[in-house]
């Protein structure tokens, strides 16, 4: 290779890199240092207390409760856009069970997507306790 055809080559590659955009939001992220909404409590009790209706009304489940969560982290972050109205927050935790045991708890908090648009809407699935697959295998629609 001649010289002029290295040089052509490496301004050819940078010009390419500089015109790269950068890393778009939805990127993974994992922050444990600031897990923000995904840590909020409101957020926090609502997957308890929709939890505890889970394991009630579907048939062949424990009858265990979330008592704590930990290790709480931000995912996923899609915000609000032209393109896609609803910001995304995707959360994952560990929480633990009554009965001692530990699960993964992976789940999604919608802005402005509660009742009557007031406040968030909050999908969860607790790994291992999605027995009709509603967030598909191993609840991978949540991750």
């Amino acid at each position: 290779m001649t010289l002029a055809k290295t040089v052509r080559t490496a301004l050819a590659l940078a010009a390419l890199l500089a015109t790269a955009a950068p890393a778009p939001a939805a990127d993974m992220i994992r922050d444990y240092a600031n897990p923000g909404v995904c840590a909020e409590q409101r957020v926090l009790s609502r997957i308890t207390h929709r939890f505890r209706h889970q394991v009630t009304h579907v048939p062949n489940l424990p009858q265990v409760d979330i008592v704590d969560f930990r290790d709480i982290f931000e995912n996923r972050y899609n915000p609000a856009s032209e393109k896609w109205p609803i910001g995304r927050r995707y959360c994952g935790a560990t929480a633990t069970l009554s009965d001692g045991k530990e699960r993964a708890v992976w789940y999604l908090v919608e802005e402005g997507m509660g009742f009557a648009s007031i406040g968030d809407n909050v999908e969860f699935c607790v790994s291992g306790f999605d027995r009709w697959y509603v967030y598909n295998g191993r609840c991978r629609v949540l991750r």
